[in-house]
């Protein structure tokens, strides 16, 4: 990647950072068994490609993903079976999935195989039960009768008004293994990581069965992911003042309830770099956060945090600038969600492309002089002129630089 040259607030990669860059890249490249542990906050469709091409440079980074999507399929299965989601999490285990022969792509396309004509799903499900089914079949022993298992305890908790129209094979699997393993999922990611050989590690933030509740500024309270999103339901139309995790508990059994594990807290202790990527800003950003134990883990690590705003139009931002989303980001990092000075920031660097995302001069220097954050304004753009998203390789590049 070629560093710019900026003109008024357009800054390169730092000096310390670019130093030795194309030397780091190749040896990453060359081993990326060996790459550094980056960590990311995301949901799952956000980085599905880019995480393709991290692989390329590191089988280390860390992705926490949220477990809190309450629309299409995974609302029957979050109705059936009172569980957390388990789609974002199937995303991610098969974008980083080892496609060759030795990362067993047989188990990753029975992983991503939807069920299809209505009139053949029970048949589909019992051919699944059976192993039976050809995709099923195509697995060796003993993954087969593992993963039969799996599907076989899904299919005998399955209620009979379980709508199978559209599911997902990997998520129904998912959820045998959730139900097996006492209703926790650490234990079903790492063992189908390891099936797939997962070139990077795959957890959500918490197994707690819950629901992302946010209070509109218009006073509406929304609950569950999909009504607010804009991407199932009619768009908001007054900007997002407050997110919280909401069950049927008062608020602080809701909040005991969603902690984070020890295995979870070891990740974010071990991680390099930490980054809040491009998504959803709401549901997939800052719900990462909402669990608790995830902000002082967060602060126990030195490690820089970068945030990397997406761009095109992201609906749970409404009437907010970037300046804004870098406060909210704070409050919810600090974790007193109350509003902090300006001069106060948690997050080290802004990593963004002033050709694809314009940010005022005024902006710039509230992040840069008040806030104390390093802009790295970089060329992210993709060769194919698209200005809605990030080039993937350049952006990986850019974020190994700051390891």
């Amino acid at each position: 990647m070629k560093k710019r040259r900026f003109i008024g607030t357009r800054m390169c990669l730092p000096r310390e950072i670019g130093k030795g860059w194309d030397l780091r890249l190749a040896r990453y490249r060359k081993a990326p068994e060996l790459g550094p542990k980056i960590l990311f906050f995301s949901g799952g469709t956000a980085l599905r490609h880019f995480s393709e091409v991290l692989t390329d440079y590191t089988h280390n980074s860390i992705h926490l993903v949220t477990p809190f999507d309450s629309g299409g399929s995974s609302a029957e299965l979050r109705r059936a079976f009172a569980m957390p989601a388990v789609g974002d999490l199937r995303a991610r285990l098969l974008a980083l999935a080892d496609d060759s022969v030795t990362g067993h792509p047989e188990v990753a396309a029975l992983f991503s195989h939807r069920l299809g004509e209505k009139a053949a799903l029970k048949q589909s499900l019992q051919a699944l039960v059976s192993a039976k089914h050809p995709l099923l079949k195509a697995i060796a022993e003993p993954m087969r009768s593992l993963i039969q298992s799996y599907i076989a305890v899904f299919h005998k908790h399955m209620p009979k008004d379980f709508n199978l129209a559209g599911a997902s094979v990997g998520n129904l699997i998912l959820t045998g293994g959730y139900l097996i393993h006492d209703r926790s999922l650490d234990p079903i990611a790492f063992l189908f990581g390891q099936l797939i050989k997962t070139r990077g590690t795959v957890r959500t933030t918490t197994d707690a069965n819950l629901q992302l509740e946010v209070l509109l500024e218009s006073g509406r309270t929304i609950i569950g992911q999909h009504c607010f999103t804009g991407k199932e339901t009619a768009q908001i139309d007054s900007p997002i003042k407050a997110i919280k995790l909401s069950g049927e508990a008062d608020d602080i059994d809701t909040l005991d309830a969603s902690k984070v594990c020890k295995e979870t807290r070891k990740l974010i202790d071990s991680a390099e770099l930490l980054v809040f990527p491009p998504g959803s800003f709401y549901s997939s950003v800052i719900a990462n956060l909402l669990p608790k134990g995830v902000d002082k883990a967060l602060a126990k690590n030195p490690s820089p945090k970068v945030y990397v705003p997406s761009l095109g139009t992201d609906l749970e931002t409404l009437g907010m600038t970037l300046v804004d989303q870098v406060q909210v980001l704070n409050e919810h990092l600090s974790g007193t969600l109350e509003p902090l000075s300006s001069k106060r920031s948690s997050i080290d660097f802004l990593l963004f492309d002033s050709q694809l995302l314009s940010v005022s001069a005024d902006q710039i220097e509230t992040l840069r002089d008040e806030m104390g954050i390093q802009i790295i304004d970089l060329d992210l753009a993709p060769e194919n002129a698209d200005t809605q998203r990030y080039d993937d390789v350049k952006l990986a590049e850019a974020l190994l630089g700051l390891t």
